[in-house]
């Protein structure tokens, strides 16, 4: 029998107390929510009890972060969500094709729709979330009104009527409600991280300290990789005492131990051989064990042992194997090679510079000269703390950049330097990685990743979510005619993306410059799709569709995606069956199609196709003998396909 699909996330509190049903089943029971519904629940005294060798007691102190409504928002980033994501065909960049996605939408509730489908999918997260310095505007995800019946005294609004208040010091909140607003969104982007994944947070003085203690509660203290401080202002605030000229960029792994170590590519490559061999510290044999191997030369071409051979150097644990040693340099010098180990001139016995399985990669590339093995120089290295070049001022290569793209008229205020957030990212992403960011404003995390792309011929992707926050009507971007910051995104995104094309010739077919902008809305569904209990018998009944009456196919398609783990990104293709349109995900992923009258010789001709997943709306099938045949159709044609309605 098909499966209905619930529309709506998944509940995380459910998913975790199954986990610990997992360990302790003795601690979880069944009980009726207030809806009739079984759901599960903690007894939290026997599961205490279980605990009880590493019990905590409420009244014994201990080292603690906390603040008003800490739990509440702990609670918020769990919490079930029935939105959807609606695709704008006509905001969108090469939509069947590109890999890029941009969201409008308060970005709590973005990450919760995202967490099915890009779970443990996200290797880099950038964000610069507002400073808190007292002018920011900060928005309530918890807080909704009437977008036709509202006033405002102090604030603005978006179009999905969320609360957008300024938050000034005098506010006796003030370190409070910025906590709330990023706690919930940076536990629910954990999630989305790859095992070696990393994010990179901006922030400034105000709430470092706070910002440090809540990462280290949500990734873990082990966890943290590093600060970097970038000179991004050098002109000051002008402000009295010490003026400040920098920002920090804290950076946590979601595991540092797989976690790639970062490099950052050198801006001057010397053309020069430096020696293999290692000098100074740490360079003894015995310092650095796995090292010290040999190296072949024959016809001044450098060459290697075999892999084989090189782990019986160390078959010991860290013990060197001198008698294999002795053996491997009879064997090659008799074939006529050079067997060259790391020793000084002094006799001392020293260390290559790198371990064995890099050299195996790109020994070919060394070379051999006046009796010593030479490297070539590298051109990346190990990113310092404090990044202070020019090209990190926000001022040249931030704001600056951005108003010469729009024709020297700027629509954002304060820009993010484009070197800042590409070399965050270039630190440990390539080939088709996913770069998250969940506060992008003018977007230069957008045009970042597609300039890394251009360098270095990557396939990175980016997702961008952007509360839909409407400029004010006295600002530089409201005269231009743009009215929310996404607006802005989008045209900076797509002037970027022809720039990059313009500049990088050689990669106009291959690079992806395009994007699907989705915009946040609520369920597709109605309400009596989620609450059917509460709906009167003969409303029930004369009820056509579940579906709203303004939504499209391809908003379901959406959603359907999204439920089913599918990424926002995938090919999507629109095709048609004895005159039934319906959609093609992935190749034969999924097959959905929400036209109605849907006969058996269209179900017939739909499961010859074989997807892992078909999905139709319930009020789809032209009578109820199809909809009950529909089972048996696919079970003939395609046994190994999931039906889904809705």
């Amino acid at each position: 029998m098909a499966e209905k699909l619930n529309m709506e996330t998944k509940d995380i509190t459910q998913l975790n107390i199954q986990k610990i049903q997992a360990l302790f089943p003795n601690c979880v029971k069944e009980i009726k929510n207030d809806e009739g519904e079984s759901i599960l629940a903690v007894d939290f005294d026997i599961l205490k009890q279980e605990l009880s060798s590493s019990l905590i007691d409420d009244k014994k102190e201990r080292y603690n972060f906390t603040w008003p409504e800490k739990n509440k928002h702990i609670l918020l980033a769990n919490t079930r969500v029935s939105s959807c994501l609606r695709p704008i065909i006509d905001k969108s960049i090469d939509f069947e094709s590109t890999q890029n996605v941009y969201i409008e939408g308060d970005n709590l509730n973005v990450l919760k729709i995202l967490r099915e489908s890009y779970l443990q999918k996200i290797k880099m997260i950038y964000i610069d979330p507002p400073y808190n310095t007292g002018t920011n505007i900060l928005y309530k995800n918890d807080f909704s009104i009437d977008k036709n019946n509202y006033l405002s005294a102090s604030g603005y609004y978006d179009y999905n009527g969320l609360i957008m208040e300024k938050n000034p010091e005098t506010n006796g909140r003030f370190h409070t409600d910025w906590l709330n607003m990023i706690y919930p969104a940076l536990k629910v982007s954990r999630d989305l991280l790859k095992d070696d994944g990393y994010i990179a947070i901006a922030i400034d003085d105000n709430e470092l300290y706070n910002l440090k203690k809540i990462c280290d509660e949500i990734f873990g203290e082990t966890n943290y990789v590093g600060t970097i401080v970038t000179k991004c202002n050098p002109q000051g605030r002008n402000k009295l005492n010490v003026d400040p000229v920098h920002e920090y960029h804290l950076i946590y792994a979601k595991d540092i131990l797989s976690m790639n170590n970062f490099r950052i590519k050198k801006e001057e490559t010397s053309k020069e051989y430096g020696y293999f061999m290692r000098s100074g510290t740490n360079s003894r044999k015995l310092e650095r064990p796995y090292r010290f191997y040999p190296m072949l030369v024959k016809e001044e071409k450098v060459s290697m042992i075999e892999k084989s051979e090189y782990l019986k150097i160390y078959a010991n644990e860290k013990k060197f194997n001198d008698e294999w040693i002795c053996y491997l340099k009879d064997k090659y010098e008799k074939l006529g090679f050079k067997f060259i180990l790391p020793i000084s001139k002094d006799g001392e016995e020293k260390v290559w510079q790198r371990e064995f399985d890099r050299v195996m990669n790109e020994y070919e590339t060394y070379i051999y000269e006046n009796g010593q093995i030479k490297i070539p120089a590298e051109t990346d290295r190990v990113p310092t703390s404090l990044w202070s070049e020019e090209k990190y001022s926000n001022v040249s290569y931030g704001t600056n950049r951005l108003k010469k793209m729009f024709d020297e008229k700027c629509p954002f205020d304060f820009s993010k330097s484009i070197y800042t957030v590409k070399d965050l990212v270039s630190l440990a992403t390539s080939d088709d990685d996913i770069v998250l960011d969940f506060f992008p404003g003018s977007g230069t995390t957008a045009e970042a990743v597609m300039q890394l792309n251009s360098e270095d011929n990557g396939n990175r992707r980016f997702i961008l979510i952007q509360l839909p926050e409407i400029c004010d009507q006295s600002s530089n971007a409201f005269s231009l005619g743009y009215k929310t910051i996404p607006e802005i995104a989008e045209e900076r995104i797509r002037r970027a993306g022809e720039k990059i094309k313009r500049e990088n010739p050689m990669f106009t077919q291959e690079l992806d410059i395009g994007f699907r902008v989705l915009q946040l809305d609520s369920s597709n569904m109605n309400d009596v799709y989620y609450n059917p209990k509460n709906m009167i018998q003969d409303l029930l009944e004369s009820t056509v569709d579940n579906v709203k009456p303004d939504r499209t196919p391809l908003d379901l398609l959406f959603q359907v995606m999204l439920e089913l783990g599918i990424e926002l990104s995938s090919k999507i293709e629109e095709k048609e069956i004895a005159g039934k349109k319906y959609y093609l995900v992935n190749d034969n992923d999924l097959i959905a199609c929400f036209d109605d009258d849907l006969n058996n010789d269209v179900l017939i001709e739909i499961a010859k196709l074989q997807p892992l997943y078909a999905v139709f709306k319930d009020k789809s099938f032209s009578s109820d003998s199809v909809g009950i045949n529909n089972e048996q159709i696919f079970k003939t044609y395609s046994q190994g396909t999931k039906i889904k309605v809705l």
